[in-house]
This record gives C-alpha cells, structure tokens and sequence, in this order.
C-alpha cells in the first residue's frame, strides 16, 4: 500500500481511495483491541488533509509570478481617480501665507519685457504648503525628514478612505473617533499596515471659495471637520499606518486652529510620518480596496511642496 498525493494535473486520487477502502475494509485493530469508529473517521481526515494541502502546494509553487509589464497593463486598465486640486493664484489658503505669484518670463513670439522667446517658460513663487500639498515631518519638527527623505515605497500605499460626509454634514465641528475606526473596520477588515487613510468629509466641495472652506461664525471662530488624537494613535501607533491625508486646510478642526491649536498635525509629523492636506475626489473612491499614489518633487531638504495624488481603483 502507497500512499501518493495528488499529480499536478489533480487527477491522480486512484491511491487514496486505495488507502481510505483498506481502513474501512479491514477492523483495524491496536494490540487486539479494535479503534473506534471516531479514531478511524480522525485517521481519513488526515489523509485527505495531506492529499489536498500537497496540491494546494503545487498549485502555489506552479502559479508563475507576474511580470512588471503584466502588472503595469493591469493596472492601467483599472479607473485611475486624480484626489488632487488645481492650484492657481487666489485658492484658499492659510491665512499666514502669502498668495502664489505667477510671471511668465519667455513666449512663444516676441515680446517687451521678457527674457526670450521661442517656448514658454513661467515663474512660480508660492509657500510649500500649497494647494493639495505634502507635509513632511520637518515642516514642524527642526532635525526630522524634509521632503526629499520620504522614501518612494512610502508613495504607493493601501488606499483606506473613512467616510464621515454625512456627520460633516450634520456637525462641521466632526472629529474622527476611534469607534468609528472600529466601525469601519467591522464593515471592512482590519485596516492594513502600511495604509494611507483619508478621511473623506466633502469639505472639497467648497473649494475653490476660501471662506465656504474656512466656514467662520460671526465671531470669526472657523468650523470645519478634523481629526482627534486618540483616533491618530490608534491608526499610527496600533495599525501602524504610513501616512494619512484630509480634504480640510488643517489636521486639527476648525475651532482648534483658530486658537493656534495644531497638535495634531504636530503629532503625526513628530512620530516622522508624513501627511497630504487639500484632498479632493474622495466621494468617487470606495472605503476598501483601492490604492493611492502620492507624489511630489524632490526639493533639497525641503519643507512642504504641492504634491499630485491619485487613486487606482479595484
């Protein structure tokens, strides 16, 4: 009697109908008592275990890995959603920086005061921090990393996005809770390591109209949605995320910033994590199972730079 797994085509389970029809067959017997029917019915478990976790097993070792340019055309047939702003002199902005300024310096002809001409070439001056923008640890937090230091594999990263649009609506005072991040993850899994995780509010949907983002009262206090400590260290420190991104000007709410209150995004960049501010697009995006791509340039120990993310959807 052999006991044989199964061939890799998966037709060769001849054997172990061989050996299943011996046991019941023949009384097995140990030292002349007879094993039970329940000992009997443990010992063809197991063999069946044996034939088929042996072929999962070829099946794995067999299954070819992707090539990079397979890989690449299948993404490239997935929806691609741009989660970033255009930005322009005159978008909102904090109301410390100054405006972008734009001076164009060659045309395409001739022209008074310019430089050259024969293609167009422009002057951009504007603060890091601007429109859909990255924020690296050393924005706030003198010897951490500068833009240039946040690695690429941190740039494409599990797309999680927490929709509280519908609390935002109700109260522009929200802040994220961890019990919403447990709710979130009842109805989607575990939020993976490594996770980008933006928190979709809708506030987007204001822009380009700097007070509607700002949403002050009459006494100049703002009210817009935020994130909450509790929630932060939950997602950095338990869930160990990569980094995390909002559609709002500010990680902290809008009723913090206006008493210079910016101890959360002080948090997230001093634990050296990074974090994408003016998100947009995050109404057309699903809470699970996407993938989000964030990229900025490279500026020598940079501060801040505008950054152009997007999602691959599944």
């Amino acid at each position: 009697m052999r006991i044989c797994r199964a061939t890799k085509d998966g037709a060769d389970y001849h054997n172990l109908f061989e050996v299943i029809g011996f046991f019941l067959h023949n009384e097995l017997t140990a030292s002349g008592v007879k094993i039970p029917c329940v000992r009997l019915a443990f010992s063809v478990g197991i063999l069946l275990s044996l034939v088929w976790s042996g072929s999962e097993a070829q099946a794995r070792e067999s299954a070819p890995e992707l090539s990079l340019l397979e890989l690449q055309k299948i993404l490239a047939s997935k929806k691609f959603i741009d989660l970033t702003h255009e930005f322009a002199p005159g978008i909102p902005h904090w109301s410390g920086f100054p405006d972008e300024q734009r001076k164009t310096i060659y045309w395409y002809e001739k022209q008074p005061g310019l430089m050259g001409d024969g293609f167009l070439t422009e002057v951009f001056t504007h603060v890091g921090q601007w429109g859909t923008h990255v924020d690296p640890p050393a924005h706030f937090h003198k010897g951490l990393r500068t833009v240039d230091q946040i690695q690429l594999k941190e740039m494409i990263l599990p797309l999680v996005c927490v929709d509280v649009h519908e609390e935002c609506a109700k109260n522009p005072d929200y802040t994220l809770s961890v019990d919403r991040l447990k709710k979130w993850e009842s109805d989607h899994g575990t939020i993976p390591v490594g996770a980008f995780v933006a928190m979709r509010t809708d506030w987007s949907k204001r822009w380009p109209d700097a007070a509607k983002m700002a949403n002050k009262d009459s006494q100049g206090v703002a009210h817009y949605p935020g994130w909450s400590l509790p929630a932060l260290k939950y997602l950095y420190e338990e869930r160990k995320i990569t980094a995390s991104g909002h559609e709002t000007t500010d990680t902290d709410p809008g009723f913090a910033t206006t008493k210079d209150d910016y101890s959360l995004e002080a948090y997230i960049l001093g634990i050296n994590h990074y974090q994408i501010e003016l998100l947009t697009n995050l109404d057309q995006v699903p809470e699970s199972g996407a993938i989000v791509v964030a990229s900025f340039p490279k500026p020598k120990g940079g501060s801040g730079f505008p950054a152009r993310v997007f999602a691959i959807l599944p």
